[in-house]
């Protein structure tokens, strides 16, 4: 083999070396270049401020904008509370639910194989392609009066739908995907000889998981955690078309935000949304600070 052909062989398996390197963390001179970064902070920062500043300054001001003691009012309110406490109940039991699900479904589909296991994975990620109105409608279709279960359910004194059980199930729905799909990638990339040879070893079944299989997916864990979490306290859609709108039973705060806004009480309105805006930047920031230590971590290893 020639020279010639010699490297190039290697630079299609490593590149150019520390050439392929330069390229990526020298930065770049000319004016063309900086002329297209600044364009694209720009683009970056008017549609962060449009999109993302703006609107919360305006769930701020709108919220503030009869005082104190309005906001007070507002937030202290019977209804209020009771929706607060809903959709704490849901955000936590479908946390919860998918959490251990999760979990249980990226072992499955990690360490074992078997047919049917692609399809599987797919029809986890269902809630993601469905639009969350078509997901109460069918809970309506299914668990309602009308629906296939409907006699059973009435004939059990058990009641779903328009209740705080069919509001819980329809949070889980749509969170379904959220903890799965963090955990299983960084599972699936871990493989399995560590476990199968803890095994060989005499250790159990439970100590193997604890010991091995934790600690490489705790941060992936936390993260689909904290996204799940994220997404049910903010659900609309199937929650809206599912809990029937009772106010002070089956109401969750978005829900009570519409309500009030559709009574021209915006300024209450407002100030029930600034509760959600406040839980997201909570739960922002943990996002934050578990990606910040998952980077330390991996740094130190």
């Amino acid at each position: 083999m020639s020279e010639k052909k010699k490297k190039s062989f290697e630079q299609d398996i490593t590149g150019d070396g520390i050439n392929s390197i330069k390229k990526v963390v020298e930065t770049h001179n000319a004016a063309s270049d900086g002329a297209i970064k600044y364009v694209l902070i720009g683009v970056c920062v008017v549609f962060l401020f449009v999109m993302l500043v703006l609107p919360l300054a305006v769930v701020a001001v709108n919220a503030l904008k009869e005082g104190w003691a309005a906001y007070r009012e507002a937030v202290s309110d019977e209804y209020t509370i009771k929706a607060f406490k809903l959709t704490l109940i849901a955000m936590v039991t479908a946390t919860v639910v998918n959490t251990i699900f999760g979990i249980f479904a990226s072992y499955l589909l990690s360490k074992f194989y078997f047919r049917g296991r692609e399809l599987l994975a797919s029809l986890i990620d269902i809630p993601l392609s469905i639009s969350p109105v078509i997901a109460g409608l069918v809970f309506i279709l299914t668990f309602g009066n009308i629906g296939w279960m409907g006699d059973f359910l009435k004939s059990h004194d058990i009641k779903i739908v328009f209740a705080v059980p069919g509001v819980i199930l329809a949070t889980i729905f749509v969170t379904f995907p959220f903890v799965f799909r963090e955990i299983f990638p960084v599972m699936n990339a871990q493989g399995k000889e560590e476990e199968e040879a803890a095994s060989l070893m005499g250790a159990g079944g439970f100590t193997i998981f604890l010991r091995i299989t934790f600690p490489h997916m705790k941060w992936a864990l936390l993260y689909g955690v904290i996204l799940c979490a994220a997404r049910a306290m903010g659900e609309f859609g199937a929650v809206s078309v599912i809990s029937g709108h009772l106010r002070g039973k089956t109401n969750t705060l978005p829900l009570h935000v519409e309500i009030l806004y559709n009574e021209f009480n915006t300024t209450a309105a407002f100030a029930v949304s600034s509760i959600l805006v406040l839980l997201a930047l909570l739960i922002l920031a943990a996002r934050n600070i578990v990606e910040w230590k998952a980077e330390t971590k991996q740094k130190q290893t």
